[in-house]
Order: structure tokens, then C-alpha cells, then sequence
């Protein structure tokens, strides 16, 4: 088989929650690939009987029409019309697909698509005492402005939240798809900034209760120049626990940039611990190892096994990794020593928020609660 299949997983009493990264390997043609891919996902979720939870997909521009009809096909009953994340990255070591990661589950009872607009956008998981929201790929390409999307984008998010009586002090992890990113990132930063400012999210006298979050230059696949990805934990009510500093990294909202460096919150089989992305950058906020791409690495895991240990995380409790270089050259730097430590990598080449950084690392990792 022409796929590497890295499954993670926890059981407990009420669900199993499963983690699955699947990279290629080997030169073969595209539709090939993805047959590959997404047959060995299939069998995967039939045999554990799970169901999607969010599922986000890296690849070309001009491989996602095939990407997207070989998964439909392969697929069949286990498709429930929500569509996955689209992220476009630029072509790396394993050809067009760089990677496909899902997050499932298998319970007594399935994961509900969520309608937003017309569109299925994500998925709610009734357990009992434990409910778990997903969204996928919010945007609003109606508008031109890359700042007016993201502003739009944020309110179709918590306008979706709030039809299930919440709001986003039950997320504990977003993601930021930003096309371009260098050419607006600070801007992005001051509109979520803003917004999270106006609903007491941060701000004097508040609990600072903000998601640990990637913001990356990936591109989403649909018409828009900036989409998010995020769960929520409806239930237990304020069972989250945010980061804002933690292992070797600060406050991030100090340099002007909303997200905790971490946070953890009870998820369907256990204690979910999100690391926000995280790169070479010092306890000021300041990059290091500038034009040093295995400098910035060591340093780069370095950081994120200082919040992986914080939180009391294993390399046993780690469920998905993703690695984003900036190059070809530095995926090839990365791909001679990801193998220690021993996570589910996947590696994305992709712009990050800085022009000096090189690289950067976001984890999840699953403990027993």
C-alpha cells in the first residue's frame, strides 16, 4: 500500500476517540494516490465502526477536484455531506497530497451534521453529560476584503455556535486559514483582537479565555481568502482550561495576538490537550535562529515538548502533529530527524506568520480524564 496510516486512539465508557494521519509514499499517479488513501481510511472506520468528527484535507490547487471525487466515491455511506476542510499547500516530498488527517469517533450514538446557510459546516456529538461540537472551513468569500472576510467569518462562527446556545467560551481550539498571510497577518490579528475585546473574551477584569488556535498561510480550497476551522465543549459547562503562557512560551496576547499557547478540555473518551502552532520564538515574543531552518526546528519541538510536559503529556499521548515549512528545502531538513521524537507527523509546506520563521508545530494530544 502506497499510504503510511498512523492511527492514535482512547477508549473509554461512553466513546472511542480515534486520530488518523494518512501520507503518501511512493511516486504514483494522483488517482491512484488517492484510492489509496481514502480506501485505507475507509477500512479504518468500518472496521473501528466510527464516524467523522472533522476531517481536513492538504494538497494542491490541482489535485483537489480528483482528491474530492475519489473520497466521494470511496467513501459512500460514510460521507454525511459535510465536506472537509480543502487546504491549499504547495506540492512537497509526497506529491500533490501532502496529507489527510481525521478526527473520529465510535459511540452509541453519531455525530449530527450541522446545517449553517444551507451548507452542512460541521457536527455535534450527544453523549451523555458530554456534548462536542466541530466546524469546518467557516468563510464568507461574499465579501472582497481579506479583513472583511475575517470579520464575517468570525461571526458566522459564534452566529452558528449561538444556535446551540453557546459561544465561543465553550471552544477550546480554532484554526485560521490565511491565504497570503504575510501580506495581512497583523491585521487579521487586530480584527480578532477586536472581536474577542467586544465579547469579553479578553480584556481588563476578564478570564482571558482565549482557544489555543494555528494561524498559517494555508489557503482554503472554496473561494475565499481565509477560513477557520474549531471545537466547541458544550458539555461539561465550563470544563475548559486555557493557557494563556505555558513551557517556554508567553503570553502571546502581550506581541498583539489572541490565542492561548495551549488548552485542554474533556472531549468524548477523554482529557484533549490542544497545542496552539508554535515556532523558534523566545520567551519575548522575539524569532530566533533567523535563516537557521535546523536551528529553528530543534528549538520549534523543543518549545512544544516544554507545554507537552506542562500538561503531563507523553509521547504515548500524542494523537496528530503537523509540521509547516516554509520550503521544499526545509521539509527535507525535517524529514531527516521527524522521526525523533517518535509523533504522527504529517508536514505541510506552506507560508508562516512571520517572514523570518521557518517552521512551525502544532500538537494534539488525548489522555485519560
Amino acid at each position: 500500500m502506497a499510504v503510511n496510516l498512523k492511527i492514535r486512539q482512547l477508549e473509554s465508557d461512553l466513546a472511542a476517540e480515534f486520530y488518523i494521519s494518512a501520507v503518501p509514499e511512493g511516486k504514483i499517479p494522483l488517482q491512484k494516490q488517492a484510492q489509496e488513501i481514502f480506501s485505507a481510511i475507509t477500512d479504518t472506520l468500518r472496521s473501528k465502526k466510527a464516524r467523522i468528527l472533522q476531517e481536513r484535507i492538504f494538497a494542491s490547487q490541482k489535485a483537489m477536484e480528483t482528491i474530492h471525487q475519489v473520497r466521494l466515491k470511496t467513501y459512500r455511506d460514510l460521507d454525511d455531506g459535510v465536506a472537509p476542510t480543502f487546504l491549499i499547500c504547495t506540492k512537497g516530498m509526497s506529491g500533490p497530497v501532502a496529507a489527510v488527517q481525521l478526527h473520529a469517533v465510535t459511540a452509541d450514538v453519531r455525530p449530527e451534521p450541522i446545517n449553517s446557510e444551507g451548507r452542512l459546516c460541521g457536527r455535534i456529538l450527544r453523549l451523555p453529560k458530554r456534548t462536542y461540537l466541530t466546524l469546518s472551513q467557516i468563510s464568507a468569500p461574499s465579501f472582497t476584503q481579506p479583513i472583511e472576510q475575517a470579520k464575517a467569518m468570525l461571526e458566522k462562527a459564534e452566529s452558528i455556535l449561538k444556535q446551540f446556545g453557546t459561544d465561543f467560551f465553550s471552544v477550546p481550539r480554532t484554526w485560521m486559514w490565511l491565504g497570503d498571510i504575510l501580506s495581512w497577518y497583523d491585521s487579521f490579528n487586530n480584527v480578532r483582537n477586536k472581536f474577542f475585546a467586544e465579547r469579553g473574551i479578553i480584556g481588563k477584569g476578564t478570564r482571558q479565555s482565549l482557544p489555543a488556535s494555528t494561524g498559517i498561510g494555508l489557503r482554503p480550497a472554496a473561494p475565499a481568502k481565509c477560513a477557520m476551522d474549531l471545537v466547541a465543549v458544550l458539555e461539561p459547562s465550563d470544563s475548559i482550561h486555557y493557557l494563556p503562557a505555558v513551557g517556554k512560551q508567553q503570553c502571546a496576547l502581550e506581541y498583539g495576538s489572541a490565542f492561548s499557547r495551549a488548552s485542554e478540555a474533556i472531549t468524548p473518551a477523554g482529557l484533549t490537550v490542544f497545542v496552539s502552532g508554535t515556532a523558534s520564538i523566545d520567551v519575548t515574543g522575539a524569532t530566533t535562529n533567523i535563516g537557521d531552518p535546523l536551528g529553528q526546528i530543534n528549538t520549534t519541538i523543543e518549545n512544544v515538548r516544554a507545554v507537552l510536559k506542562d500538561m503531563h503529556c507523553e509521547d504515548k499521548h500524542i494523537m496528530q502533529v503537523v509540521a509547516y515549512c516554509k520550503t521544499a528545502e526545509v521539509e527535507n531538513i525535517f524529514n531527516s530527524l521527524k522521526d525523533t521524537p517518535p509523533w504522527p507527523w504529517v508536514t505541510v509546506i506552506c507560508d508562516i506568520c512571520r517572514p523570518d520563521l521557518l517552521f512551525e508545530i502544532e500538537a494534539t494530544a488525548l489522555l485519560k480524564s
